[in-house]
């Protein structure tokens, strides 16, 4: 993203309406030609997981 680099939360997602927490933990992510779909799978398997990790450090979950 062109903006990857910075702190700030996407003005695309704060376009969309949502919170500026909400825009500023979200995660993108490409897949291109070259990605198998082992790794797509390897990805989905382990997403979730993660992401349940990170609400549970977040002092701004369920906020």
């Amino acid at each position: 993203a062109c903006t990857s680099g910075s702190l700030d939360p996407s003005h695309v997602l704060m376009a969309l309406g949502l919170k500026h927490e909400q825009a500023h933990g979200s995660l993108r992510m490409t897949l291109g030609n070259d990605n198998t779909l082992e790794q797509i799978e390897k990805v989905i398997d382990t997403l979730p997981g993660i992401v349940v990790r990170m609400r549970e450090m977040s002092p701004l979950y369920n906020q």
